[in-house]
């Protein structure tokens, strides 16, 4: 059962001592999700299956939420969809540690904030942008073309083709 205060810190003691393929899914519906300070998700959705393994607890998780970002090209925000699904073991014991450096705690209680908001931010999108025809802002006047047109001329590609731009034309 999950904390109504901590709702990603979750009770799974009781996997410890289970026999070897004992799992038990957890499941996820928040309509605002907070992990950290920096990242705030809504529609939050997902499931973490934890299962009983000699080494230790592992991990397999599948969620979803929309984040706010700043377009690049006009810097107005807008939604992004974010979906991740991972797979990490919690290892009872230094012997059997993976990479991800994951260890059971002797509390019995695993918080899965952490771990969801560095998998959340390796789905952020490296250039943001609101929409695929996003035109950006006026390189003059900083307006936002998408939202009409300012008036200023768009200067002419610097690029050694432009020239066979005009023999189309």
């Amino acid at each position: 059962m999950s904390n109504p205060h901590h709702p990603l810190r979750l009770n799974v003691g009781f996997l410890i001592s289970a026999a070897i393929g004992t799992n038990r899914d957890f499941t996820f519906d928040y309509e605002r999700m907070q992990l950290g300070d920096d990242l705030i998700l809504s529609d939050f959705v997902g499931t973490a299956r934890f299962s009983r393994t000699p080494q230790g607890l592992l991990l397999q998780a599948d969620f979803r939420g929309r984040v706010v970002l700043e377009c690049v090209r006009c810097l107005t925000p807008y939604e992004q969809a974010l979906a991740w699904e991972f797979t990490d073991l919690y290892a009872f014991d230094r012997r059997s540690i993976t990479e991800s450096n994951l260890l059971v705690p002797e509390t019995g209680q695993i918080d899965l904030a952490p771990l969801l908001r560095e998998y959340a931010f390796l789905e952020f999108p490296i250039s943001p942008i609101c929409r695929p025809d996003c035109k950006g802002l006026c390189p003059v006047c900083g307006a936002n073309l998408n939202e009409g047109d300012c008036g200023h001329a768009r200067s002419a590609p610097d690029s050694p083709f432009a020239a066979f731009k005009e023999l189309f034309d």
